[in-house]
């Protein structure tokens, strides 16, 4: 869903991508011919966390009951609110593009538990939780979204692998793991573990990364590495490589070629993929080709 303001008052628009019924992704760019104050008003009436990531230039948010925010290029600032009614303000001449995820109190609740989305949401006015430079991985997934979304959005895979991976840090930040050494696994637990390692199988050749497999699954870092350690005995890049490299080696005895393998199974380069492959085998990956053909 795209706003967009007059013609008159410049490039001023925002355009609005619903992954899930609480999992938003906003994208915008204003570029006004003179000082612009707009008038905004939250249309969710729910609680909602947002996360907003500065790409270009400076802007503010001054809300009726006192509040202010700052959002600034290069820098990731986290808010909670239910309904805001405030003013945004851009300088004439200066372009404000920014990139924002919106998670509905649900959508949080399923990764965080109750009572910490509870405390992060607080009594639904308008407050500021963080304010950080954007940390490189950050910056990584959101140039990746704001590229999938240039081309249409018609990935959504893609789009939730760096939507989840982008929300997974920074919750990682909002609540930190617990560092109980009598970590329990229950049966819904263990249900996760076994998804994430379905996740790897299916989706092995896209850019998994550990933060979107937590939030695929609803795990914090901590609980899904000692839970694979746990339940497999591995880690989460282990497991990973191992069930590329056999994936791999099917592919080959097949009759797959090399380069069709190393792409099918999450490489960009042949190269890299034929260097691991006899890391891990012993062998290259040209001997196993063809063997069953």
């Amino acid at each position: 869903m795209r706003h967009q303001l007059p013609h008159e008052l410049g490039e001023c628009y925002s355009e609005r991508f619903s992954l899930e019924d609480d999992l938003m992704v906003v994208r915008s760019r204003y570029r006004p011919t003179r000082n612009l104050i707009e008038e905004t008003v939250s249309p969710h009436n729910r609680h909602m966390l947002v996360i907003t990531y500065g790409i270009q230039g400076d802007s503010g948010y001054k809300g009726a009951d006192g509040s202010a925010v700052v959002f600034r290029a290069g820098h990731t600032t986290i808010t909670s609110f239910q309904s805001s009614l405030g003013e945004r303000c851009y300088e004439a001449g200066a372009t404000v593009s920014q990139l924002r995820l919106l998670i509905g109190e649900h959508t949080l609740c399923k990764y965080l538990g109750e009572q910490r989305t509870r405390q992060l949401l607080g009594n639904g006015n308008v407050r500021q939780l963080g304010f950080a430079k954007t940390s490189a991985t950050s910056i990584c997934h959101a140039t990746a979204l704001t590229r999938y979304l240039n081309q249409g959005a018609s990935d959504t895979l893609e789009l939730h692998i760096h939507t989840l991976s982008l929300l997974s840090e920074q919750l990682k930040l909002l609540s930190p793991p617990s560092t109980s050494e009598n970590l329990q696994f229950a049966a819904a637990d263990i249900e996760k573990l076994e998804r994430v390692r379905e996740i790897m199988i299916e989706q092995m050749d896209q850019p998994l990364t550990i933060p979107y497999l937590c939030a695929a699954v609803g795990l914090n870092e901590f609980k899904l590495k000692e839970g694979l350690h746990h339940r497999f005995n591995s880690t989460p890049h282990r497991m990973l490589h191992e069930l590329r490299m056999r994936k791999a080696y099917t592919l080959l005895e097949s009759g797959c070629q090399v380069a069709q393998a190393a792409y099918q199974v999450g490489y960009k380069f042949p190269n890299n993929f034929s260097a691991a492959f006899t890391r891990f085998f012993g062998k290259p990956p040209k001997s196993v080709f063809g063997k069953r053909r």
